[in-house]
């Protein structure tokens, strides 16, 4: 971290501090104790006010906070306005972490990079990464989640982007935002906080952004999703009128339109197109995030719990639908949440999908989950995760199958326990 001097610390007026460092110079802000080391400072937030002896004994300063969003806002703010590194922001309603993930590690293949760590991008997650800017950082890039109007405003007023980046614009927290209109003003307030030659990478035909791009002094950069195209093991980009052929850790073509996302922003940020291929083959995406586990058997299991959307969920169907290869499919599916009064229909063309793509077993897990069984004339229900062996029983050697569902659901460890029910297939 760019070190900042207790007496500045102290003079925020922030909370209750102990344990001033030896040297009066703080080299760390966390909210883990147990990372806790001499020339940190450990803000005790949430239930680590329980933690502060344990982190003082280990050699750290620590602060309670009154207010801990505002905290730890302030102490970022401190650190941002000593860098000079070119600081992204990435929102929108799909693939955010697939994109920041992926444009981190392109980034980082050429230039010192800092990065979001999984999913940390709210009013905790994203301070705690500004706060790990280093003097050399030349790359900071940041995801901001959205639940309502403000928020995205908010959380750039800490990092102050130079670059925003919107991923899609489509159903997201309904239930808080009301339409699609508003979802896409919520995240173009990213584009708002942009200063006179920031940059904008959005996506092409996305006419929900257009009011918010008519500004002069913005350097726009548009991507197209759908454009990546199969070539042999690699994927086929064009970025900025330059073709690029890269092999990347994944086949999913919707995560491909994530990591376009990602090269339009890296080559806007002046970055090599030709050293490109050094860090996708370092991509790694966060957990449960299309991660795809082969079964005894011959079939596979796609673990893309982390959340789901009606655009989210057609792509892991479509994908699930052209990779199986001929294997049976079987979709094990939570509900899609937060997407207000639209809710039924949207759960609804999910299953005029399922029966489009003649997706052979459906799995729907909770009650409202049922709309995915509506069409399809069979199925299975069960009420929750808890009800494993009904989902076992309709599982056969060589299927291909896809656990989905918002995060809400608590799919993520279904992946898991077929694994294991499956090594019977091998043992029988």
């Amino acid at each position: 971290m760019i070190p900042l001097a207790w007496a500045e610390v102290e003079g925020l007026e922030l909370g209750a501090l102990r344990g001033k460092p030896e040297d009066g110079v703080v080299r760390r802000v966390h909210d883990d104790s147990r990372r806790a080391r001499p020339g940190d400072l450990f803000v005790a937030i949430n239930t680590g006010t329980r933690f502060v002896e344990d982190a003082l004994a280990l050699g750290a300063a620590t602060l309670v906070p009154r207010d801990q969003h505002a905290a730890l806002a302030a102490l970022a703010r401190l650190v941002r306005d000593r860098s000079e590194a070119q600081v992204v922001a990435v929102v929108g309603s799909t693939g955010k972490t697939t994109t920041k993930d992926a444009l981190a590690a392109l980034c980082a293949a050429v230039t010192p990079t800092v990065a979001a760590d999984a999913s940390r991008n709210n009013e905790i997650g994203l301070p705690l990464t500004v706060l790990r800017l280093e003097p050399d950082t030349r790359v900071l890039v940041t995801e901001m989640g959205m639940r309502g109007a403000g928020q995205v405003a908010e959380l750039c007023g800490i990092a102050r982007p130079t670059l925003s980046l919107v991923t899609s614009i489509g159903p997201e927290h309904l239930e808080l935002v009301g339409t699609l209109e508003d979802v896409a003003r919520a995240n173009a307030e990213a584009l708002e906080a942009l200063p006179a030659g920031g940059i904008a990478v959005v996506p092409a035909g996305e006419p929900l952004l257009d009011p918010y791009l008519d500004r002069s002094d913005l350097d726009v950069r548009f991507f197209d999703p759908t454009s990546p195209t199969r070539d042999g093991d690699r994927w086929r980009f064009r970025v900025g009128g330059e073709e690029l052929r890269l092999e990347l850790p994944f086949t999913q073509r919707h995560l491909a339109g994530n990591v376009h996302a990602a090269l339009t922003a890296y080559q806007a940020l002046g970055l090599p197109l030709g050293r490109a291929h050094e860090g996708a083959g370092a991509i790694r995406l966060s957990r449960w995030r299309g991660e795809v586990h082969d079964l005894p058997g011959g079939g596979f299991v796609v673990n893309d719990a982390y959340n789901a959307n009606p655009t989210s969920m057609r792509a892991a169907l479509v994908d699930l639908a052209e990779r199986a290869g001929g294997r049976r499919r079987v979709a094990i599916l939570g509900q899609m949440a937060e997407l207000g009064e639209e809710s039924d229909r949207y759960h609804s063309d999910v299953a005029a999908l399922l029966r489009e793509l003649g997706i052979e077993v459906v799995v729907a897990v909770g009650e409202p989950a049922r709309g995915y069984l509506a069409q399809i004339g069979d199925g299975v229900h069960v009420a929750d995760t808890t009800g494993f062996d009904a989902i076992a029983e309709v599982l056969r050697p060589g299927d291909a199958i896809l656990v989905k569902g918002s995060r809400s659901v608590g799919l993520e460890g279904i992946p898991a326990l077929i694994q294991k029910h499956s090594r019977a297939w091998s043992e029988s």
